[in-house]
Parts: structure tokens; C-alpha cells; sequence
């Protein structure tokens, strides 16, 4: 009985143990009038990741912070795992750059592009995501379509 009751308990802890490995921490710095910014939040959870939000009177600081460079600066600012996040960054062009051990600094979307995630509105004009370095640098990491 306390044999399988180990097991048991061995298994649970594991599958918790994958689970947060497959879900790591997005820390999101936010006004708190933006809804926006919310519902890329809801984005990120949907699509596996944790989030903690900071409502913050500017998001400037943590721009500056975490080396975004002003010219791709947008509406909200998130650090996952050491890369920075500025703006409305697909899940899928974040989980690729997690997965790819980059040395980049991080992932940006300028602006608030119609159809980008928390920015749905019935349109979706063409953006792109960009890799950034510490220089600022860029170079396009995904695309997306108008639709």
C-alpha cells in the first residue's frame, strides 16, 4: 500500500515538475488603463505560459531596464526566462525563441498592429516580429499576414 501510495505521489510530483518546465513565468509590466495589454496576457496563458502582471504608471523604465531599444517601443513591456518582450508578441514567436538558446536580447512587435494578439479587432494587418540584440539590432524573426 505505501509502496504504491510512493509511486503515486512520485508520478504526481513529476507531471507538476513537467508542467511548470513547459511553463515558464512571464513577468508583464503594464499601465493599468491598457486593456490591450490584458488581452495579450490572456494570450500568453491560453497558450501555456504563467504570468505575473505589475501595473506600472510607465512603462519606460523597464523598456530601459531590459534593453529595448525606443524605436521598438509599444504599449507593454514582459522578460521571460532573460530575453525582453516589448509589445504584442505571438506565444509561438516566444516559445521558438525559448526553445532556440538564443543570445538575443529579445522579441518585439513596434506599435499595436491590428491583429496581433490582445490587439483583435476584426482586421490584421501585416507585422513582423523582431530579434533584437544588445546593440538593437534588428533582424525579422516571423511574419504575419494582412488579413
Amino acid at each position: 500500500m505505501f509502496k504504491q501510495l510512493r509511486v503515486l505521489f512520485s508520478l504526481i510530483l513529476l507531471a507538476t515538475l513537467s508542467v511548470q518546465a513547459a511553463t515558464p513565468e512571464v513577468k508583464v509590466f503594464k499601465t493599468s488603463t491598457c486593456g490591450c495589454c490584458g488581452k495579450w496576457v490572456e494570450h500568453l496563458r491560453a497558450n501555456g505560459f504563467t504570468v505575473t502582471v505589475t501595473d506600472v504608471p510607465s512603462t519606460a523604465e523597464y523598456r530601459v531596464k531590459y534593453g529595448v531599444p525606443e524605436k521598438l517601443a509599444s504599449c507593454h513591456t514582459g522578460v521571460v526566462n532573460g530575453y525582453a518582450l516589448e509589445g504584442h508578441v505571438p506565444a509561438r514567436e516566444i516559445k521558438k525563441l525559448l526553445e532556440s538558446n538564443s543570445k538575443a536580447k529579445g522579441l518585439a512587435v513596434p506599435g499595436m498592429p491590428a491583429g496581433s494578439p490582445g490587439m483583435e479587432m476584426g482586421r490584421a494587418d501585416a507585422y513582423e516580429v523582431l530579434l533584437f540584440d544588445a546593440d538593437g539590432k534588428t533582424t525579422v524573426y516571423g511574419k504575419y499576414e494582412a488579413k
